[in-house]
């Protein structure tokens, strides 16, 4: 966790407590007063709400009784079971809770010495890329002296009623909390990067070889300490909170407490024909009402397991919301599940270690189409380009990548009736080699990924990408659209993600003396066909090496062939207009590289744009001897530099 903590509203909480016991008296929060503006915006509760301190709901108030466990929490009134179920799935893991609740032993209620209370509480939450510090006083919303929204099912336990009361805080009221998603709630609690999978879509009900592929990435994920909830959305016919045949509340989010290959039967010792089968936990933030499915608490299912296995599974038959499933009844019964991974960025573990870089951004508006930063998705063609750009490289022959694009959190305009979230996504397109300014066309550069278009805080993608250089566009869906947001690209390798804001290359006084660029002119090319033998079995290594003034763009090798596929891309900003460009094509060797041939080309704006093959020549200008092999290249040249 980075050590810089922000402080929300500027509140300092030892300042503030040793305020308080020096002047003997318990916190009151002028930042989120116990009055009706911090209950609602729009829907006033239906009866009067008293906020009362938890000496006035039981006799001895604890944060935790008997440590913090994902059965300590009920939801109560708001719409916030995902909030619950979050909370749940938290609970689990207790290296993640201590981040949330730090200096838990310290915030405690002390009966021996009550003196040093001063009814205040310190929560943190992962903002925006920001680990941010929230004080609360302990004043709670009752009705009747109960707690009326998140309550343990322990009397005189009051960790999660603290804990929401901070992130409703954090909202702007509890009635922000009302609908919501438990991905949401894990990554601030986290950082993790969520992921969120339709079911239905994806036909995991269905797909026997898809189920699997997901069981395992589920139990990857659980195992590595990542956190998973899931719900069935309300189809048209149905609605929120109505109760299916099997016993599953639709529109409700259930964590995710276990995910687990269950052993049928005992396994004799020289017997391995003990049947596995592939189950799932889940937990209902009501603490009560369960699948009544096969695998229930006491359905027939159970008797098939050994004693001891029902042991390990810690398998209990109380109505407290906990309940198994297979994984297939899960895929066939659920509609959606949210994926919360922990990516690890240790160089200490034992785990698979990603290099991560983070970038802050906008989508801002502007009449100027240069400076113009909301363009909108990739199909309004004219403006697209006019979005962020980022650059990074894949260094390894193919690199499995993770994107994350997260938008502000809107919550807190709910009162403004501007709360939900926007669709926003991204494109990842593979570019020249060399590129270090903005895209103004889309030529040469191929499109090698799109995410989903979704009304998510978050965004997520996985893919592998060969070795190259990519431009990253974040996107709104609509042009003109105005939000920030945080991107995070995880690589095996680092990757050296930056933002391209420059249009054309900049002018400085080595221009002067040395002349600015007057043509850019892109490359790309496509393969290398009839090349000469260079071996006993009949192939080649080759590799293309571009010559412009003073760069040389080097592909990577293709082994063993004599038709090479390298689809490279290059631009050049060329100050000596008159000066060719050549494409030479070359046999990788250990002791010393073969020349296989070359093509010069003029590259003039008038040059056809289109797919061309040329002939390999010997060293020399256009009219050197012919050698075998051709080459088959695009060029592009223009004398306006802000045209590719």
């Amino acid at each position: 966790m980075s050590s810089s903590v922000q402080l929300f509203r500027g509140q300092k909480y030892y300042e503030l407590k040793g305020q308080c016991i020096q002047q003997r008296r318990l916190f009151e929060d002028p930042e989120f007063p116990a009055s009706d503006e911090s209950l609602f915006y729009q829907s006033a509760p239906s009866r009067k709400v008293e906020w009362k301190r938890p000496k006035d709901l039981c006799e001895d108030p604890h944060l935790f009784v008997n440590g913090i466990s994902s059965h300590d929490l009920h939801q109560g009134t708001l719409g916030n079971c995902w909030f619950v179920a979050a909370c749940s799935c938290l609970a689990l893991r207790e290296t993640l809770w201590q981040q949330v609740i730090p200096d838990f032993n310290e915030q405690e209620w002390d009966a021996k010495n009550p003196e040093k209370y001063a009814g205040i509480f310190r929560f943190r939450f992962w903002c925006f890329g920001e680990w941010t510090e929230v004080v609360v006083d302990d004043l709670l919303p009752t009705v009747d002296g109960k707690l009326i929204y998140c309550h343990s099912n322990v009397k005189n336990e009051f960790w999660s009623a603290l804990l929401e009361k901070a992130y409703a805080k954090l909202a702007g009221s509890y009635e922000a909390l009302d609908g919501g998603s438990a991905a949401d709630a894990i990554v601030d609690f986290t950082g993790a990067v969520a992921e969120s999978i339709d079911l239905v879509q994806g036909k995991y009900g269905e797909i026997i070889s898809e189920q699997m592929k997901l069981f395992e990435d589920l139990l990857k994920v659980h195992k590595r300490g990542g956190l998973i909830s899931c719900y069935i959305t309300a189809s048209s016919g149905s609605t929120n909170e109505a109760e299916t045949e099997m016993g599953l509340v639709i529109g409700h989010a259930y964590a995710v407490t276990a995910i687990q290959k269950l052993r049928l039967g005992e396994r004799l010792v020289f017997s391995f024909k003990a049947e596995k089968l592939f189950m799932i936990r889940l937990r209902n933030p009501w603490g009560k009402r369960e699948w009544n499915g096969p695998w229930s608490d006491n359905s027939e299912e159970w008797k098939k397991v050994s004693n001891s296995e029902r042991k390990s599974l810690g398998l209990t038959l109380e109505n407290d919301g906990e309940f198994w499933m297979t994984f297939e009844d899960w895929c066939k019964n659920f509609t959606d599940v949210d994926i919360c991974r922990i990516v690890n960025t240790s160089y200490f573990s034992i785990h698979k270690t990603w290099e991560k870089k983070m970038m802050h951004g906008a989508w801002a508006k502007n009449s100027e189409p240069l400076l113009n930063r909301s363009g909108g998705c990739f199909d309004n063609r004219e403006t697209f380009l006019q979005n962020p750009q980022y650059v990074f490289d894949v260094k390894k022959t193919e690199d499995k990548v993770l994107v994350s694009l997260q938008q502000e959190d809107r919550r807190k305009y709910k009162k403004e009736g501007k709360g939900d979230s926007i669709p926003v996504g991204f494109e990842i397109l593979k570019v020249e080699d060399n590129r270090k300014c903005r895209l103004h066309k889309l030529t040469v550069q191929e499109r090698v990924a799109t995410s989903p278009y979704i009304n998510t805080r978050t965004v997520f993608l996985k893919r592998i990408l060969k070795q190259g250089r990519y431009v990253l566009i974040p996107t709104t869906y609509h042009p003109g659209i105005i939000t920030k947001f945080i991107l995070r690209l995880f690589t095996d390798v680092p990757s050296k993600l930056r933002q391209l804001k420059a249009d054309k290359p900049k002018m400085t006084c080595w221009s002067l003396l040395c002349g600015y660029p007057r043509r850019v002119t892109q490359i790309k090319i496509h393969s290398a066909e009839g090349l000469q033998k260079q071996d006993r079995s009949g192939g080649a290594d080759p590799y293309v090496l571009i010559k412009c003034e003073n760069q040389n763009i080097r592909s990577p090798v293709q082994h063993d062939t004599t038709s090479a596929i390298f689809d490279t891309q290059v631009i050049f900003y060329r100050k000596n207009i008159d000066s060719p460009i050549i494409v030479q094509v070359w046999n990788s060797n250990v002791l010393c590289d073969q020349f296989l041939g070359q093509a010069v080309l003029a590259a003039l704006p008038s040059d056809p744009r289109e797919e061309q093959t040329l002939q390999l020549r010997g060293r020399g200008g256009r009219e050197a001897a012919e050698v075998p092999g051709h080459i088959t290249v695009k060029v592009f040249s223009s004398d306006d530099l802000v045209e590719l």
